[in-house]
C-alpha cells in the first residue's frame, strides 16, 4: 500500500471511527432520556399515590423509624372495594413486616370478618368496618390494637381499579388449584393467563371455596405478586406510562417516592424470602351476623411473631 492509499485508509478509519463514538453517544443519550423520562413518570405517579397520615409516628413506636439506617418497619396492605357514593370496605387485609437483619418479609393476611374492637368507635365489629367508619386511618387504629405492634406506612388499592393495573402490565400468570365458575366465567386448575376483569373475578371468589376467605385472601397475594413480577418485567418498559397511569390513579399510600427509593436499596434482599403466617380461628355467629373468632392465646402467639419480627 502506498503513502496516498494509506493517508486514505486511516482518513477512512477516522471518520468511521467517529461515526461509531456518535452512534454511541446518541444511543447513550436517548437511554440516558429514557431513563430520564421513566424517572420523571414514576415521580409524578407516586406524588399523585402520596397520602400522608395525619400523624407523623404510631403511638406504638418510642423511637422515630429510620429507613435510611435499615430498621425493620411494617405495612398496611388495604385492597378497597369502593362503590359509588361509598367509601367501601377494605376487603383485603394485609400485614407485611420487613426485617433486613433477618433478612425477611413475614406476611399475614386477617379474614375480613375477625371480630374485634374498633379503635375510634367504641364498638366491636368486623374488621374491615373499620374503613367503612373511618377510613385508613381508623383501619390502621383497629389493627394496630389487634397485633399489638406499631404500623409504619400503608398501601390501598382500588381493587375495581386494579384490573386497570393488570391490564397494563400486559395480564397475569397466576396457577389455580380450584376449578370453579364466578360471574360467567369458567377458571379451570392450572396455569391461568388473566386480562384484567378476569383477574378481577378470579380474586373475588369466595363462597365457592371450600377456604373461603383464606381462599380469596390467597388468590389476590396471586394477582398482586404477579402484577408485581410482570411489572418489574423489561416487557414492561415500553409500556411505563399506561403503569404509572394506572398506579397513581387507583393506589393511594402513606410512602413517598424518597422512601421507595431507599426501601429498594436497602430491603431488597429481605423481599427474596416471605414468609406467610397464618391467624387461626372458628367462624360462627353471634347475633345471626357471622364473625370470624380468634381465641385470645392464638391472638398472643401471632402477636409475639411480629414483634420478634420488628426488633421490639
Amino acid at each position: 500500500m502506498n503513502l496516498r492509499s494509506e493517508k486514505k485508509a486511516n482518513k477512512k478509519k477516522k471518520k468511521w471511527g467517529k461515526i461509531l463514538i456518535t452512534t454511541f453517544v446518541l444511543i447513550f443519550l436517548a437511554v440516558g432520556a429514557y431513563a430520564y423520562s421513566v424517572y420523571h413518570s414514576l415521580s409524578n405517579a407516586v406524588d399523585t399515590m402520596h397520602q400522608p397520615l395525619k400523624r407523623e409516628k404510631s403511638e406504638k413506636r418510642t423511637d422515630d423509624l429510620s429507613l435510611k439506617d435499615a430498621q425493620p418497619f411494617s405495612v398496611l396492605l388495604l385492597g378497597v372495594d369502593q362503590r359509588k357514593n361509598d367509601r367501601g370496605r377494605s376487603d383485603s387485609i394485609i400485614v407485611l413486616t420487613v426485617n433486613p437483619q433477618k433478612n425477611s418479609v413475614k406476611m399475614l393476611s386477617i379474614p375480613r370478618d375477625t371480630r374485634t374492637e374498633i379503635v375510634g368507635k367504641g364498638t366491636v365489629d368486623k374488621i374491615n368496618h373499620a374503613y367503612a367508619f373511618g377510613g385508613v386511618e381508623m383501619s390502621i387504629a383497629t389493627v394496630e390494637k389487634f397485633l399489638d405492634i406499631p404500623i409504619d406506612h400503608y398501601i390501598q388499592i382500588n381493587m375495581e381499579g386494579f384490573k386497570d393495573i393488570v391490564d397494563a402490565v400486559g395480564g397475569v400468570t397466576v396457577q389455580n388449584d380450584l376449578d370453579f365458575t364466578y360471574e360467567g366465567v369458567h377458571f379451570t386448575k392450572g396455569e391461568l393467563n388473566l386480562n384484567g376483569e378476569k383477574a378481577l373475578k378470579y380474586s373475588r371468589m369466595r363462597y365457592d371455596d371450600p377456604r373461603g376467605d383464606f381462599g380469596r385472601q390467597a388468590r389476590q397475594r396471586q394477582i398482586i405478586q404477579a402484577v408485581i413480577n410482570e411489572g418489574a418485567s423489561l416487557k414492561s418498559l415500553t409500556n411505563y406510562g399506561n403503569i404509572f397511569n394506572a398506579l397513581g390513579t387507583n393506589v393511594k399510600t402513606s410512602l413517598t417516592f424518597d422512601q421507595m427509593v431507599t426501601i429498594q436499596s436497602k430491603y431488597k434482599a429481605a423481599s427474596k424470602n416471605m414468609e406467610q403466617e397464618q391467624l387461626k380461628g372458628q367462624g360462627g355467629k353471634i347475633d345471626g351476623i357471622y364473625y370470624f373468632n380468634v381465641p385470645s392465646e392464638e391472638k398472643s402467639r401471632i402477636q409475639l411473631i411480629f414483634k420478634e419480627h420488628l426488633n421490639l
